[in-house]
């Protein structure tokens, strides 16, 4: 098969579970003998508008962002003047829509009217614009970004609804679509993400690792990697963390990421005077990312909302590392699977900070019931999720698109 995968992102750089979705699939699918490509926007960090990445290709089209209107008028004209260029000489059997952006000049091009569209939806895109933009307190802004958001709204609808059928990694996801866009549940399928199974795996021995990530040996270390923005819910976890403190826990955390909310957030563990417990370690590359799963003791996924499925949760999972997540989107889906004890009972940090308690006290005084746990999330992951198995379904749907 020659298929298109039309997306928002890059899989040069993987800083998200958008990029991680997109590139396993990608890739994937090259190394089972299809023909892939990527057409999305030449970002900041991109040196080329071409760049082959283990046997796919990716092309970048230039865009506009000075404001929202040109942004969206120079993402439809470039993306569809790419997309009528390497159909005319690539001939795709199949177009795959990650995000709706780059779909928009896909989708009106008559090029593409013959051509079956299926589309992958991560999240609403509506719902993450208002999420990133609602601390504003500005009546003007409030106003153009409420206007703003019925665009992107009308824009996902738009493709949504063009699309022969529509891919989501959750239930959580597929119930925001029946309901949102009232699009019929027989043209959506959940198709669970995945996680490299060689990749995250458990570790032997926790200590050469923290002395490599120069992590403390003698602490229970909590960790977490997010984008820090404002939906991720870091803010109620350092809070949680201060509590922890209070009772005399012998806990450091580690955060992973990069986002506007860094110095915020600094600045917050500052004001409780417990700075030097926690680390923020910045981007973490893929090389690195294994490590530290498996240094840590326990993973911690605060999202406040729009949690679409939990990449990162599977991901520390496989490693063996029990995760504990708030009771949001994707998140209850895994866990709720695995044990619902290892989801909080909210999102508020007392909640959190008492769940974290339980599980540090478990550690301290029956270490070995731990290690039960641990081989059982790695079990859990290997029984439900792997790349193999979502691959087998993606591949099954193209399939049966193009023969339709």
């Amino acid at each position: 098969m020659n298929i298109l995968l039309v997306a928002d992102v890059s899989v040069s750089k993987i800083i998200g579970g958008a990029e991680r979705v997109l590139y396993e699939q990608a890739t994937r699918l090259a190394r089972r003998g299809h023909k892939l490509s990527i057409l999305t926007r030449r970002l900041p960090d991109h040196e080329q508008n071409h760049e082959i990445i283990e046997g796919v290709n990716e092309y970048r089209y230039s865009f506009n962002n000075k404001n929202s209107l040109k942004f969206l008028y120079s993402s439809r004209i470039y993306s569809k003047k790419l997309f009528e260029a390497l159909h005319q000489k690539d001939h795709f059997d199949c177009v795959n829509f990650h995000q709706p952006f780059s779909a928009t000049g896909v989708i009106n091009s008559t090029l593409s009217v013959s051509i079956p569209k299926i589309y992958t939806c991560h999240s609403l895109s509506f719902e993450e614009f208002l999420s990133r933009n609602r601390n504003n307190q500005w009546f003007f802004t409030k106003f153009k970004n409420f206007i703003q958001s019925k665009g992107h709204k009308k824009i996902e609808k738009n493709i949504l609804n063009k699309s022969n059928e529509i891919i989501v990694l959750s239930k959580f996801t597929k119930d925001k679509i029946n309901n949102i866009y009232k699009i019929n549940n027989d043209k959506i399928r959940i198709i669970p993400g995945g996680v490299d199974l060689n990749k995250f795996a458990p570790t032997i021995d926790k200590e050469i690792i923290r002395k490599r990530l120069n992590i403390p040996s003698n602490k229970i270390i909590l960790f977490t990697v997010r984008n820090l923005v404002q939906r991720m819910g870091l803010e109620n976890l350092i809070i949680a963390f201060n509590d922890l403190i209070k009772h005399n826990a012998e806990v450091d955390l580690v955060i992973g990421g990069e986002g506007k909310l860094k110095a915020g957030l600094i600045a917050l563990a500052r004001s409780f005077g417990i700075e030097d417990r926690i680390q923020f370690v910045g981007f973490i590359s893929e090389e690195q990312l294994p490590l530290y799963y498996q240094m840590s003791d326990i993973f911690v996924l605060p999202t406040k909302e729009l949690e679409g499925f939990g990449l990162v949760t599977l991901e520390a999972m496989a490693s063996g590392l029990p995760a504990l997540g708030t009771p949001v989107g994707g998140t209850k889906e895994i866990l709720g699977g695995f044990d619902s004890s290892f989801l909080f009972k909210g999102t508020d940090p007392d909640l959190m900070a008492e769940s974290i308690m339980e599980k540090y006290n478990l550690i301290k005084q029956n270490p070995q019931k731990w290690k039960e746990i641990s081989y059982q999330c790695r079990n859990f992951v290997e029984r439900n999720y792997s790349w193999d198995k979502n691959i087998n379904c993606l591949e099954e749907l193209f399939a049966n698109n193009i023969q339709n």
